[in-house]
């Protein structure tokens, strides 16, 4: 494929020369084989320009102005289109061709890739074509036979260590027990001393009670007897009186 790149090489305009260097300048830096092909000096070349140019990408006026870029036949765009290319690291796109190896591009198309069919291409070829050089181990080749009998020792292995795991765990438990009843014991011992704790203050509250039931009772007992030795004298008294008055009397 040949890059072909049109320009006016005795242009006036400053701006065209401006332009066609900046594209020649950078086809040179990515070191991408073009041709350039003069429309001044050859009518020929600025009729096929004018005539594969598509109609939508021709200005107002229907003359397209150099530079104009194709691949072989193929329309690549005009110096805008290759500025928006140059900015966005798609050169090589916009030209047709396949990014080198390394580049910013190429980098992209490999995300892009990735992204869009959700696996990446060296990964795609290397499953539709596997390595018959890569060595299968022999348990593999075998089958299952190699590991049903690896699985049958450990299996054996297992059960008398689970013997013996079952008697440590059974020794375990019962020391367990043990410690746990003494512990339970230990518990109810002092909730023991705690009641009868508490019993003894219950009867210490009871005595109480009752002694001071008593000492009112005498203290009620005390005022009734004093009263009624009050009263007995105070008839006593009465008594003499009148008696007293009767001798009186007489």
């Amino acid at each position: 494929m040949v890059i072909k790149v049109f320009l006016a090489s005795s242009s006036g305009s400053t701006a065209i020369k401006k332009k066609q260097q900046d594209v020649v300048g950078f086809l040179e830096a990515l070191k991408v084989d073009y041709t350039q092909l003069d429309i001044a000096c050859n009518e020929e070349n600025r009729m096929w320009m004018r005539q594969n140019v598509p109609e939508e990408k021709k200005p107002a006026n229907g003359i397209p102005l150099p530079p104009q870029i194709f691949n072989e036949n193929g329309y690549c765009g005009d110096y805008e289109t290759f500025f928006d290319a140059k900015e966005d690291n798609m050169v090589y796109a916009f030209l047709g061709l396949p990014p080198p190896p390394g580049s910013k591009e190429a980098e992209q198309a490999d995300e892009a890739h990735v992204v869009e069919n959700g696996t990446h291409a060296e990964e795609t070829n290397a499953e539709e074509n596997p390595d018959d050089s890569i060595e299968v181990p022999v348990e593999e080749r075998n089958g299952d036979a190699h590991g049903d009998e690896e699985q049958a020792a450990d299996e054996e292995e297992e059960g008398e260590g689970g013997e013996e795991e079952e008697e440590e765990v059974a020794e375990g438990e019962t020391a367990d027990d043990e410690a746990t009843e003494g512990e339970t014991a230990g518990d109810e011992a002092p909730a023991k001393e705690d009641q009868a704790v508490e019993e003894t203050d219950e009867a210490q509250a009871e005595e109480e009670e009752e002694q001071e039931e008593e000492d009112l009772q005498s203290e009620e007992e005390e005022e009734l007897r004093q009263l009624e030795e009050q009263d007995e004298q105070g008839s006593e008294e009465e008594e003499e009186a009148e008696v007293q008055e009767e001798e009186e009397t007489e």
